[in-house]
């Protein structure tokens, strides 16, 4: 298969803007409110929905989209909607939100709610274990005084741990009560509630049962499943937070010949910026003094440096190597193709987001039906018996029973035992649906450089030059850093080849390194430079002076794995995609050594988050294997995502699953692995089903005490965990 080409590409090819970026932009111009709201109180399917549609009905609310896993609504309004109206909206329907300021974000927060919530996890599995030996006493026949003592005592352990260790599931049920909803935190509350009336109520009457072991037994296991589930979102962050991370913060403004160091946020389209040699272009623009060369690795995936010279266009976030470049500013601040690709990912993520989980489907039905039964059940056997306490305590027992602590214990527990699992060969889960997603893949696009190669070429000819002219080459090259004449002075060096004695050693910036040997000028560098013919594959040219130039020529080395992963990949069934933005050559010599039929290079950044964009709409669920910065759009519109470890910080967080190592064979088995850990949570939720159809009944007809009603609860917890832990 051919290359699809980019007709009409631009001198800057990271300008060329998606039509994504042009929206934004036409959006930008029209001077429409982008508001970014923290809400910490989204934690489900039916919480994403609820707001959404609540601010998308507000007046002049264009889009309003909720990232579950940053709890956070991005909205698009026109300017007279402000943050404030929109936290007064979410306020009303009892969502707690703030306006998002994204230079104050940080891992503290996210860490202190994980201490909170093991915090409450620990005092109540505490109070849970002296209760139950508490209760010991009472079942071992203990009676009268002795009996009320020990539920008295128990109560005194029981009620104060409650109401500490319970509080983020109060908080929760109010807020949904008080605006009239129901979430999964209600019914769990009111079992909560009816086991502790009950029980003190049993104790007031000196009854021979009291049921707050059965309370604690419900906090502790709801806490264990909210910390699981809280553990497999801890790490994930905002990709395009870290893109934005990568803007230049300051540049230096050349004004009449004058120098002066100002914000970029100061600099004006047609101002001139000296970029000097290691510094990142803080704009859009044209070259108009200098020669240097480009590292452009991380907008397009080019592996090897770009000549720059004037009239040349850059792009924000590209690398000056070699020499001072004078740009002229063609795009600043938010027209940057830098921020234009942050716009981009953060789109992908809130479309992503939308991603309703198994356990959000089932438990959006679950919570109406637990009320409606333990209702019914009261009233019915009220009108029968006319008896409160009767009544009360099969209302108690029927909320118990059929406490949603297996439903909330059956997707962490899974994915907890397989993120450990992948963990151990290497793979670290970031994102609590990740699996679910992984297993629905039939798609797999990988990048080029850095993600199947190592990035850094290899001389592939090294026997095709003689002692002396290896010589020459090593000492040429040892005098540059650019990254093929490190490859070949490594090779030679570990070839024992000692370098020439070459004089006056210079590097020119843009084509190579130059010397004298015996007063003749040799060179190493670029085939135009020596007047040599440019081969169709990756080359450094070596002219002793006299004579015809040869070429030193270079290959990507593969990454460790690459070949297993692909063969595995494609032996599983799934189509495998080569998109790179490198040059045609390098990508189809790639591929045909990796056996992928289908390929495409020279991709911007906008053309890889296009593509896997048109595959999903194409009916594919796409798994997308990056590490660069152009991949980050990708990474994130993709079905799900994986970078290794080695990526950039942007490219791991925009990731779903990232490698820890260098090998990428244990892609195949992560597929393998996540159909396995979905068939677990079905297999759960089907144990949970059947404890429910068993034991509801029994509830129902008064024939489980709260007790009871609390120890096949925990059974049903201990089974499901049980079974997610088959995949170890």
């Amino acid at each position: 298969m051919t290359a699809a080409m980019r007709p009409n590409m631009s001198a800057c090819p990271a300008c060329d803007a998606a039509p994504a970026a042009e929206a934004l932009a036409e959006q930008e111009a029209q001077k429409d409110a982008h508001l970014a709201l923290s809400v910490p109180g989204v934690h489900c399917a039916l919480c994403i929905s609820t707001i959404e549609g609540t601010l998308t009905r507000v007046p002049g609310v264009k889009l309003a989209r909720v990232n579950l896993t940053l709890k956070r609504a991005t909205i698009e309004a026109e300017p007279d909607v402000s943050a404030d109206d929109m936290v007064r909206v979410l306020d009303g329907i009892g969502y707690e939100a703030h306006e998002l300021d994204a230079g104050t974000l940080s891992a503290t927060k996210t860490d202190k709610a994980g201490r909170d919530l093991l915090m409450r996890l620990a005092v109540a599995g505490f109070a849970s274990m002296n209760v139950m030996l508490l209760s010991i006493s009472v079942w071992s026949g203990a009676e009268a005084a002795t009996r009320d003592m020990f539920h008295w005592i128990s109560a005194a352990i029981a009620l104060p741990t409650i109401v500490f260790s319970g509080r983020p599931f109060y908080v929760s049920a109010w807020g949904a009560l008080k605006h009239r909803r129901l979430n999964m935190d209600v019914p769990i509350v009111l079992a909560i509630v009816l086991a502790v009336v009950t029980s003190l109520w049993e104790t007031a009457l000196s009854g021979e049962h009291a049921y707050f072991d059965a309370a604690l037994a419900l906090v502790f296991f709801l806490l264990a499943g909210r910390y699981l589930d809280y553990r497999t979102r801890a790490v994930a962050r905002s990709a395009a937070e870290e893109l934005a991370a990568l803007e230049v913060p300051r540049a230096v403004r050349v004004r009449e010949g004058v120098e002066e160091t100002v914000q970029v946020s100061e600099l004006v389209v047609g101002d001139l910026v000296l970029v000097r040699p290691g510094g990142r272009m803080p704009v859009d623009g044209e070259i108009v003094e200098g020669q240097s060369e480009l590292d452009r690795s991380l907008l397009t995936g080019e592996t090897l440096p770009v000549f720059a010279e004037p009239g040349l266009g850059v792009s924000a976030g590209e690398v000056n190597l070699t020499g001072p470049l004078v740009v002229c500013a063609t795009a600043v601040g938010q027209e940057t193709s830098l921020h234009r690709m942050a716009d981009l990912v953060a789109i992908a993520e809130s479309g992503r987001s939308n991603y309703t989980s198994l356990a959000d489907k089932a438990a959006k039905l679950y919570a109406p039906g637990v009320h409606i039964l333990s209702a019914l059940s009261f009233v019915g056997w009220y009108l029968y018996t006319f008896d409160m306490r009767t009544a009360l305590n099969i209302a108690a027992a029927v909320l118990i029973i059929t406490c949603p602590c297996a439903l909330g214990l059956a997707v962490p527990a899974v994915t907890t035992a397989a993120s450990g699992r992948l963990f151990r060969k290497g793979m670290l889960i970031k994102d609590a649906t990740a699996l679910e997603r992984l297993a629905q893949v039939d798609t797999v696009v990988f990048d080029k450089t850095g993600t199947l190669t190592a990035g850094t070429p290899q001389l592939t000819n090294l026997e095709d030059f003689s002692q002396e002219e290896l010589g020459v080459a090593m000492a040429l090259a040892m005098g540059s850093s650019h990254p093929l004449s490190r490859a070949l002075a490594d090779a030679a060096q570990a070839a024992g080849v000692r370098p020439a004695r070459v004089s006056e050693i210079e590097e020119v910036p843009g084509y190579g390194a130059q010397g004298k040997l015996d007063g003749r000028l040799v060179r190493l560098g670029r085939a135009s430079w020596v007047g040599a013919e440019p081969p169709a594959q990756t080359a450094a040219f070596l002219s002793l002076g006299a004579g015809q130039a040869k070429g030193f020529l270079f290959a990507d080395s593969l990454r460790e794995g690459a070949e297993a992963a692909v063969e595995a990949l494609k032996a599983d069934g799934k189509e495998v995609i080569l998109l790179s933005g490198d040059t045609a050559g390098a990508v189809e010599d790639l591929a045909k050594r990796l056996g992928i039929a289908r390929w495409v290079a020279e991709a911007l950044p906008e053309d890889k988050a296009r593509r896997v964009q048109a595959l999903a709409e194409d009916g594919k669920h796409v798994l997308m294997v990056g590490d660069g910065l152009n991949d980050t759009a990708a990474l994130a519109a993709a079905h799900v995502s994986i970078s290794p470890a080695s990526a950039l910080d942007a490219a791991r967080v925009a990731s779903d699953i990232v490698l820890l190592g260098g090998d990428l064979s244990p892609i195949g088995d992560a597929l393998t692995t996540a159909r396995s850990a979905t068939k677990r949570i079905r297999e759960n939720f089907q144990i949970a089903t059947v404890y429910n159809v068993i034991a509801v009944p029994l509830a129902v007809a008064g024939l489980a005490t709260p007790l009871i009603a609390a120890l096949a609860m925990s059974l049903s917890s201990i089974t499901v965990s049980l079974n997610a832990l088959r995949l170890r």
